[in-house]
């Protein structure tokens, strides 16, 4: 394969986040920007309160950043929903050129990784990347409505009611750098089980990781961590399996965004989070803030997403996942050289 990942010269330049009631709750609760306490945000259904939580992302991105929508050039946006139509519907009113996105679970990272692309090319001096999910729409669509209580299984992840925005800019005007980008490859191991894709996404996950450090020179131990979002408990373990058994351990650098999000002990999430929303969410107000501090000096964000639908599960057909990278740093690594 040729080489694939890009360097590129750009950063965010501000983010956002929005969460439900359960995701404020949770361990890092206290870092979100906005919350809701009934899940609804003032909406009267759950579509409506997806596509108002990407539009309270965005506004309150560019208000972090002083910035206004005639400063974006373009938005990249994305949900679960058919036709993506949380975004569409929560960004009509932006009078920004609008491209949709479906990545599942990575379309934050892809949003990220195209926005980045076109900002460290030229082709834009600034965009924004914003991605959601909500529990109740991605239930109904999935799986089955909440009213039907539906039994879970251990190894199924909960979706998160969350989204969160990104304005991509000049790296001289941004606290966080993105150093490089790498596009993911589908890829498919023959996991069915609808109930279970952390497992379906370990292996996209890990290919990507492995591109990335055999294209890049690096090795685990020059990052300070490698997050993915969302593999979850289950999905984490088993990435961190397969790049031990590839001889590129990970585990001592190693979290999720779905594992972050929840406490295990006393939610009822089973196997960790998961959704667009989820990583876009722990990204723009958990991990960004640690990398502006320095707490955090260089990490690797992995968006994972399983392409399924509801037909083609029924039709007995696996899951295809994909893994899109992203190497970020604090400000102060600039001199850093990947590659």
């Amino acid at each position: 394969m040729k080489q694939a990942l890009k360097i590129v010269n750009c950063g965010i330049q501000a983010a956002a986040s929005v969460v439900g009631r359960v995701e404020k709750n949770g361990p890092i609760g206290g870092v979100f920007d906005l919350h809701g306490e009934d899940d609804r945000f003032g909406q009267r259904t759950w579509e409506k309160a997806e596509a108002e939580m990407q539009r309270l992302a965005l506004n309150t991105a560019l208000a972090k950043g002083k910035l206004r929508e005639g400063d974006l050039e373009a938005i990249f946006a994305g949900d679960l929903l058919n036709q993506c139509v949380g975004a569409a519907y929560g960004l009509k009113d932006f009078s920004v050129p609008y491209l949709g996105l479906y990545g599942a679970c990575s379309t934050a990272a892809e949003g990220l990784l195209i926005a980045s692309l076109l900002v460290s090319n030229g082709a834009f001096v600034r965009a924004a990347a914003v991605a959601s999910s909500h529990n109740c729409t991605a239930e109904r669509q999935y799986r089955s409505p909440l009213e039907y209580g539906a039994q879970r299984a251990p190894t199924a992840q909960w979706t998160v009611t969350g989204a969160g925005a990104f304005v991509v800019g000049p790296s001289a005007a941004s606290d966080v750098l993105v150093r490089a980008v790498l596009p993911g490859t589908v890829i498919e191991k023959g996991v069915r089980d609808a109930a279970n894709m952390g497992a379906a996404m370990a292996p996209a996950a890990a290919d990507t990781l492995l591109r990335f450090f055999r294209e890049s020179n690096t090795v685990p131990g020059d990052f300070d961590l490698i997050v993915t979002g969302d593999l979850g408990y289950e999905g984490g373990d088993i990435l961190c399996d397969l790049m031990a058994i590839d001889g590129v351990p990970i585990r001592d650098v190693y979290n999720d965004c779905g594992m972050m999000i929840y406490n295990r002990d006393t939610q009822d999430t089973h196997a960790g989070g998961s959704g667009c929303g989820c990583s876009a969410a722990v990204l723009a107000s958990y991990l960004l803030p640690k990398l502006k501090s320095g707490e955090l000096r260089r990490v690797l964000f992995l968006g994972t997403g399983a392409m399924m639908s509801p037909q083609i599960i029924q039709q007995g057909e696996c899951i295809p996942a994909v893994a899109h990278l992203l190497c970020l740093s604090a400000k102060e690594e600039k001199e850093w050289k990947l590659c």
